[in-house]
């Protein structure tokens, strides 16, 4: 029994130092997200005004400078000019698209260009990287010369990089969580195994001394072995309540390595024997599922 505690105490040692690990790694990882949406940030703005400097040329401007691109929303960008500009609708198609595939933003997007003045939107489409769903109107035109915004919103493809660290910084502290409760676990289990329960249960007509693993039915005294008062433990404890086959079996057997199935149908069957005095039980198997301790009240 000292080995056991030992051991136990052992396993609790390697999870808690496995856990501070992950949580320091977990909070590396979500500090180097945050650092590369920023990074992408930057990236995204300078192909932005990558945009709007071919605009420029196309347009027969090699001179005027294109503003400093401005976030508007989430995933939501505006481009700027110094000067009045003229385009055609068919030239951005192509700018925009060739721009952002490069850097793989071309999934889904839509394009808004607005007047300056009364932000009306002159010309618009849909790109959703798949070409039977992609909306273009309006194309073939050429745009007077004015002043114009170039808005470009982005599809939002799942979950951001900030929010994917704070998940993944999440992850140490639900294993904590699950930590103290398998240990919480593994108290109450090591408590049975090492005989310190001195209740007795009574189950039926029977009194069951899990201590001294001794059934006492009419003054008639009943030995049981380990494994028939661990199992006859669980099952007093859940009266008339089916119990799974898998929790008799991982509770009993699980520290030994090897689970043989037909195990538990033997003592099941040992267990029924020594109870069968008291008519006011009985051990039932629920085909498929495991056994129920029934008890006559």
């Amino acid at each position: 029994m000292i080995f056991q505690q030992l051991r136990s105490y052992s396993k609790m040692k390697y999870l808690f130092g496995f856990t501070l690990l992950l949580s320091v790694a977990m909070i590396c990882v979500a500090f180097n997200l945050s650092t590369n949406e920023d990074f992408e940030l930057a990236k995204q703005q300078i192909l932005l005004r990558k945009i709007g400097h071919e605009l420029l040329l196309r347009a027969g401007d090699s001179t005027s400078r294109v503003m400093p691109v401005k976030k508007i929303n989430a995933n939501e960008y505006q481009i700027r000019f110094e000067n009045e500009l003229t385009f055609q609708s068919d030239s951005l198609v192509k700018i925009v698209k060739n721009t952002l595939t490069k850097d793989h933003l071309s999934d889904g997007y839509i394009v808004n260009v607005r007047n300056c003045t009364g932000l009306d939107i002159v010309f618009g489409y849909s790109m959703a990287g798949n070409v039977k769903d992609d909306v273009i109107a309006c194309t073939g035109r050429i745009q007077p010369k004015g002043c114009y915004l170039i808005e470009i919103k982005f599809q939002n493809n799942g979950l951001s990089p900030t929010q994917k660290g704070y998940l993944l910084g999440g992850i140490p502290f639900l294993a904590i969580v699950g930590l103290l409760f398998t240990n919480a676990k593994g108290r109450k289990k090591l408590q049975i195994e090492n005989n310190v329960v001195n209740e007795q249960l009574k189950i039926g007509h029977t009194f069951f001394d899990f201590q001294n693993r001794k059934l006492t039915f009419a003054e008639m005294v009943t030995k049981l072995t380990v494994k028939e008062a661990k199992l006859l433990w669980i099952l007093g404890n859940e009266q008339n309540v089916v119990v799974d086959r898998s929790r008799l079996q991982k509770e009993i057997w699980e520290d030994e390595g090897v689970i043989v199935g037909r195990s538990l149908d033997v003592f099941i069957s040992k267990l029924r024997k020594k109870l069968e005095a008291d008519l006011s039980i009985q051990l039932k198997n629920i085909h498929g599922r495991g056994y129920k301790l029934e008890v006559i009240k």
